[in-house]
């Protein structure tokens, strides 16, 4: 995984992790009637039970394109980077999500909120940090595509924002838009290609903002990440 470079030092970035400070956290003040935290008073609550499973999921299962920070204090709460895939006008760029867990999870789905920057690079994802996916029940879907409370994971979350939002042709995820996705016109194509330039452009624009004031928990990913690129 990616190291953070001192002299003659190298401090590993695990993939999942489990830190102190939420203080930046998008979510920091979601949970906080009196019912809602009892369900995250101690482990021994189902929300509990079932969030530590989620943990461990994540812990064991993630890919190397994709790291996850928990708190200690807030389990209700989640940060995850996803680096754009190969093949996408989003490779090697850094997206951040911060999650929040419900007090009946995984009854309901999470909330997720995506630090946009100020840029719109997606048709699902929105400078208000609105993330559109079916998974989480923000877009209208087949009842697969919907959140089961017995089957759904935070990890089949974010590979889906990693496979089917951060893709090699967002344009086509612009409602209408889908229908074109397989046609060989040239229009087509060119607007899909236009389309990618522009997005290219734009992540390159987000990274510099979290190069400026990276998020908590994760200095040293930023820091050491744009310093492998740049190699």
């Amino acid at each position: 995984m990616a190291t953070a470079s001192g002299e003659g030092q190298k401090i590993q970035f695990p993939h999942f992790d489990v830190v102190s400070d939420e203080s930046d956290h998008y979510y920091l003040k979601s949970n906080q009637s009196k019912k809602d935290k009892n369900s995250f008073k101690d482990a021994n609550t189902s929300t509990c039970r079932n969030i530590m499973k989620e943990w461990k999921i994540l812990e064991k299962n993630l890919p190397e394109s994709i790291c996850v920070r928990a708190y200690e204090l807030r389990m209700d709460l989640l940060r995850a980077v996803i680096i754009g895939a190969p093949g996408t006008p989003y490779h090697d760029g850094l997206f951040f999500f911060d999650i929040v867990f419900p007090s009946d999870y995984p009854r309901h789905p999470p909330k997720v909120y995506y630090l946009s920057r100020g840029y719109h690079m997606n048709p699902n994802l929105y400078t208000n940090g609105t993330v559109c996916l079916s998974l989480i029940n923000t877009w209208n879907g087949s009842n697969q595509e919907m959140w089961t409370p017995k089957n759904s994971t935070i990890l089949q979350l974010l590979v889906s924002i990693q496979g089917l939002v951060l893709n090699s042709r967002p344009y086509f995820n612009e409602p209408g838009h889908e229908k074109y996705s397989t046609s060989e016109t040239e229009r087509w194509k060119n607007t899909s290609l236009a389309y990618n330039d522009k997005v290219f452009i734009l992540s390159c624009k987000t990274m510099l903002c979290h190069i400026r004031t990276p998020p908590n928990n994760f200095e040293a990913f930023v820091y050491e990440h744009i310093h492998i690129g740049s190699c």
